[in-house]
């Protein structure tokens, strides 16, 4: 289980460390005595009751076997995979294609009634042509090396955008100016895009801001992230995905949202900022 600096995160393997130093106490054993029960170290079992190593789904059984719970093994390895899941590097997430990490967001969006999204890297996924998603797609597919199902993974994402449409949704995307300019996929792609994203913007049911490229802004650019409603949020960073469930942090990203809102252009200003980025590209 890869670390990370979100609260939620470590709430979570902190929430694990303490289920199983009180198994550990229920079965009136020291540290010392499960440590030689399980044939470890010492140092293994105060690390893992002092959440400092993540335990492996193999550590938890053999712990609930030392302490004669057997039956709490299928409840802390569940706690286990929660944990392991609020951060996921990209390599693990993808390992079997594109596609599947696609289709996995889908019951989260399809149960979102709120959604709010900040991209600072790419137009969000949900209000990309087909023709940039491939781009997007086969760019980090090259990249990372990954198993080649683009033509599925756009597919997928192509299918997930029907909730756009779906419903009483409500949406508001926010984009940074350099997203327009960013060039995915070249002029052609670029311009069908953008055009795209004019058209969203005249949805009664959505939000498009642009994020003016200024030299005196009082908001710096921040990681791209979704929140649903108020409930999670996700966040795409260079190493992986981390997914937030702490109220606190979720407030905070909130926040986050609001300020780079009010310093977004919409309507006419954000139609024009898209018009220009389309001129641009000749």
């Amino acid at each position: 289980m890869a670390l990370s600096a979100s609260s939620s995160a470590q709430q979570a393997r902190q929430a694990l460390a303490d289920r199983l130093a009180e198994l550990c106490r229920d079965a009136g054993l020291s540290g010392l005595d499960l440590a030689e029960r399980c044939g470890w170290s010492r140092s293994k079992s105060s690390r893992i009751m002092n959440a400092r190593t993540p335990p492996s789904a193999e550590d938890i059984r053999a712990w609930c076997r030392a302490c004669g719970a057997d039956e709490q093994t299928e409840d802390l390895t569940a706690m286990l995979r929660t944990a392991e899941g609020m951060w996921v590097g990209w390599r693990r997430m993808e390992r079997a294609g594109l596609r599947q990490a696609q289709e996995a967001r889908l019951p989260l969006y399809e149960r979102t009634r709120r959604f709010r999204s900040y991209s600072s890297w790419l137009v969000p996924g949900m209000i990309q042509t087909r023709l940039y998603t491939t781009a997007a797609l086969q760019a980090i597919q090259k990249r990372r090396g990954l198993v080649d199902d683009v033509a599925g993974a756009v597919a997928a994402r192509m299918e997930r955008q029907r909730v756009l449409y779906e419903g009483d949704r409500r949406f508001a995307f926010l984009v940074e100016e350099s997203v327009l300019r960013a060039g995915i996929g070249g002029a052609e792609v670029m311009t069908g895009q953008l055009g795209h994203l004019l058209t969203v913007a005249s949805l009664p049911h959505v939000s498009l801001g642009v994020v003016p490229m200024k030299p005196d802004r009082e908001r710096w650019p921040a990681e791209g992230f979704w929140i649903y409603d108020a409930a999670q949020v996700n966040v795409e960073l260079v190493s992986g995905y981390l997914t937030i469930t702490q109220p606190s942090e979720v407030r905070m990203y909130a926040e986050t949202f609001a300020e780079l809102a009010a310093l977004a252009v919409y309507g006419a200003n954000a139609r024009a900022l898209i018009t220009a980025a389309m001129d641009a590209l000749g």
